[in-house]
C-alpha cells in the first residue's frame, strides 16, 4: 500500500512476492552510492535501536573495515519481488465521491479494469 495523504492518492498492490535472485540483489547492490552501502551494514533495519549514536557508531566501524576493499552486499541484504494479482488506484475527492479503479490479473487474458464505487 502507498498513500500520499497531501495528493489524497493511493495504490494497493496484492500478489506473489518472492525473493530475487543473488545476482539481482548484488547489481542492484552495487548500483547505490557508497554511503548507502555502509548504511546497509550499519543498520539493522526495522528493528529496535536505543539511540541514534548506536548507528553512528556502526556506521564508523564500517567506514573503516570497508576503507580500502569494495563493499560487499551484506548477507541479510536483498530484495523481494511482487508479481501483482490485483492493483487498486484511489484519487480522493473532497465529496467523498473518489475514484477506484481496480486491475485484476485475468489469467493469460491480461488484466480486467473495473472502476469500483467509493
Amino acid at each position: 500500500l502507498f498513500f500520499w495523504h497531501e495528493l489524497e492518492r493511493q495504490i494497493r498492490i496484492e500478489g506473489k512476492v518472492s525473493k530475487v535472485d543473488y545476482e539481482v540483489s548484488d547489481t542492484y547492490f552495487e548500483s547505490r552510492p557508497h554511503g548507502s552501502k555502509l548504511g546497509a551494514w550499519a543498520s539493522p533495519q526495522s528493528k529496535e535501536i536505543a539511540t541514534r549514536q548506536f548507528l553512528d557508531l556502526n556506521y564508523e566501524k564500517y567506514r573503516k573495515e570497508f576503507s580500502e576493499i569494495k563493499i560487499p552486499r551484506p548477507a541479510h541484504g536483498g530484495g523481494d519481488r511482487i508479481e501483482p494479482t490485483r492493483m487498486e488506484f484511489w484519487q480522493g475527492r473532497p465529496s467523498r465521491m473518489h475514484d477506484r479503479i481496480l486491475f485484476v490479473r485475468n489469467g493469460v487474458l491480461g488484466w480486467k479494469k473495473a472502476r469500483l464505487a467509493p
